[in-house]
């Protein structure tokens, strides 16, 4: 088994295409059009399945808002430098909800910004191999 995607429903399509492919570095993959039932796919990531998993942005035609669950927690994205991704992601407009520092209780140093929605993401420093910084 592999995880081939995760989707959020997003209030503007391209408000969101935008923050994924301009603040987070992401590529728009591909688009999908459903007039008759009213929606529309974008999928996005930093490489296309089965090699990596993508993000799905679902616009449903007429809703510009959704109330944020309480069971979904965040994505989670690795950066080389949290900081510099923060101060990036600033100048981009996005918001940066933590800055950069070590997890509670770590040394992990990670982040957070949150995209146009709401939904909340982590930025964790990790070494280019996937090993995370704080590892010997």
């Amino acid at each position: 088994m592999r995880l081939l995607h995760t989707m959020l429903r997003v209030g503007d399509l391209q408000r969101s295409i935008d923050f994924y492919t301009n603040v987070m570095g992401m590529k728009l993959l591909r688009v999908s059009e459903n007039p008759e039932y009213q929606y529309t796919l974008a999928f996005v990531g930093y490489g296309s399945n089965p090699e990596h998993a993508e993000l799905e942005l679902t616009y449903n035609y007429g809703v510009e808002h959704y109330d944020m669950g309480t069971a979904f927690g965040h994505l989670a994205i690795a950066v080389d430098d949290a900081a510099a991704a923060c101060v990036k992601a600033k100048a981009a407009g996005a918001n940066v909800s933590r800055e950069a520092g070590p997890v509670k209780g770590g040394k992990t140093v990670i982040a957070f910004i949150t995209d146009p929605d709401g939904y909340k993401i982590e930025l964790i420093e990790r070494r280019t191999d996937g090993s995370r910084k704080d590892e010997p």
